[in-house]
């Protein structure tokens, strides 16, 4: 395979990492509008995550969180955003920059962004230089559920997808075995 020299696939992942700050700030500014809400996962373990200690303990390597209806102070800059929330009724801040979003996603219009950051890159680089951004892996853009939720088993039948490619094995849905 050719080298890329331009690096699509890091120019690609800016571009989505974009779209998600254009609609954060826009909500900073204006507040959500309609239905729209966002669960957005992120890796506590990347560089300039900074959330509470006690968060940190009960997430040490990801964590969700929904911007709905109780939230305070939602900054947006260039790099990443803060925001206030509450967890178990003691309020939070959290400092996130885009480059530890691992997810995004509005189950109101079915949109979802997926971002491949590894855990294991995330935590090399943090031992290498703190202050470094991550580079992630190029960035996916994944349909939605069909029926808008999302899936619990996700991850892992990606997971299953993956190690079935790699081993040579070929995945079958179970839909194949249904009658119709």
């Amino acid at each position: 395979m050719p080298e890329d020299h331009i690096r699509y696939d890091i120019l690609a992942q800016e571009a989505l990492r974009g779209v998600m700050r254009k609609v954060l700030g826009e909500v900073a500014r204006t507040g959500l509008p309609g239905n729209h809400h966002f669960f957005i996962t992120f890796l506590t373990g990347a560089p300039g995550v900074r959330v509470s200690s006690r968060l940190r303990e009960r997430y040490p390597e990801q964590m969700t969180i929904v911007v709905q209806f109780q939230y305070w102070d939602l900054k947006v800059t260039d790099t990443g955003f803060e925001i206030g929330l509450s967890f178990s009724d003691i309020p939070e801040k959290l400092e996130i920059p885009f480059t530890a979003v691992r997810g995004f996603y509005d189950p109101s219009v079915n949109f979802e962004l997926e971002f491949d950051v590894k855990p294991d890159d995330v935590a090399a680089m943090a031992e290498e230089d703190p202050v470094e951004e991550v580079e992630a892996s190029p960035v996916s853009v994944v349909p939605p559920p069909r029926d808008g939720k999302p899936s619990a088993d996700a991850d892992k039948e990606k997971a299953a997808e993956d190690e079935g490619e790699k081993a040579g094995a070929q995945v079958v849905s179970l839909d194949s075995f249904r009658k119709k």
